[in-house]
């Protein structure tokens, strides 16, 4: 999305549907927008999804597959150690492509922003909730079926369609064209935020927010605390209202349909689960379904 004449801040979010650090940022980011939620529905806050493409085409396979989705998941629990963010009891795979799962989340915005949302959520969660990542459009269509209001057809049918094929391939353009100031940030924590070279070309580390306003332009790359992103958002555009106001947790669920104990933390002030929230047991704590979402869930099959 492009700023409009209203808009007075716009964020960019580098991101990857596979991207591990992604999904531990995820309650930080919906804590965010929820503050924002007010100047964003008055037009003044604009938010846009890159897809940074982290498992690309051409990528060498592993030599033996099952070695490295073992290897992967115990990478990934130590991430989930600094992000407190579920992770799957068995990965099935590495992604062999990040591609299906990117094209999926583009074509999605075309059915609105809620859909697509609920969409890319749910394409997280079929790696680090599931263990069988979407990476292919089988797996998408599987991952996505009983999404509320979206269209399973329109949405394969737009995965193939050239134009979001070149949507996609200009967010990988854009993804590795950082910014010369995280070139050499050395932010602190286990994710610095550096800007990776991955084949010869540097690409922005996964997930990094690029906020532009008044205030100019800040980078906030890597996994970091929400105080940082509200410091970030007052930088680039001081007049905008982060609201401090909580969620209840049902209402909470209503609106996110699926929630981890951080995201329940976040946004209600307590990690207390909402009633009649049904409970997926992971590797690294529950994830609380909306019971609607649980019906077609793919992680519910697992449940005990």
């Amino acid at each position: 999305m492009t700023r409009g004449t209203g808009t007075t801040l716009e964020i960019v979010e580098f991101t990857d549907p596979a991207c591990p650090w992604a999904w531990g940022s995820e309650p930080t980011f919906r804590r965010l927008r929820h503050a924002l939620s007010g100047a964003e529905e008055a037009g003044h806050v604009s938010w846009r999804r890159v897809c940074g493409i982290l498992f690309d085409e051409g990528d060498d396979p592993a030599p033996d597959p099952e070695a490295e989705a073992r290897w992967y998941r115990e990478f990934v629990a130590g991430i989930a150690e600094h992000t407190a963010a579920p992770f799957a009891h068995r990965l099935e795979r590495v992604a062999v492509s990040s591609w299906p799962a990117s094209l999926a989340a583009k074509s999605a915005e075309a059915q609105g922003a809620l859909v697509a949302e609920r969409v890319l959520r749910r394409l997280r969660e079929s790696t680090f909730v599931v263990g069988t990542p979407a990476d292919s459009e089988r797996g998408v269509r599987e991952t996505v079926t009983g999404v509320p209001e979206l269209d399973p057809e329109r949405l394969l049918r737009d995965m193939r369609d050239p134009a979001t094929v070149l949507a996609v391939r200009r967010d990988w353009r854009e993804t590795r064209a950082p910014a010369r100031c995280v070139l050499e940030t050395d932010g602190p924590g286990p994710h610095g935020g550096r800007a990776k070279l991955v084949n010869g070309r540097h690409r922005y580390a996964l997930p990094t927010l690029r906020l532009t306003g008044p205030g100019g332009s800040v980078h906030v790359p890597g996994w970091r605390p929400y105080a940082e992103y509200a410091d970030a958002v007052l930088r680039a555009a001081p007049g905008i209202t982060l609201s401090a106001d909580l969620m209840a947790a049902d209402e909470a669920l209503e609106r996110y349909r699926t929630l981890t104990e951080a995201e329940l933390r976040l946004l209600t002030g307590d990690g207390r689960a909402p009633g009649g929230a049904v409970r997926i047991v992971t590797g690294n704590g529950p994830l609380w379904l909306h019971p609607d979402e649980a019906r077609t869930h793919p992680a519910v099959s697992g449940v005990a």
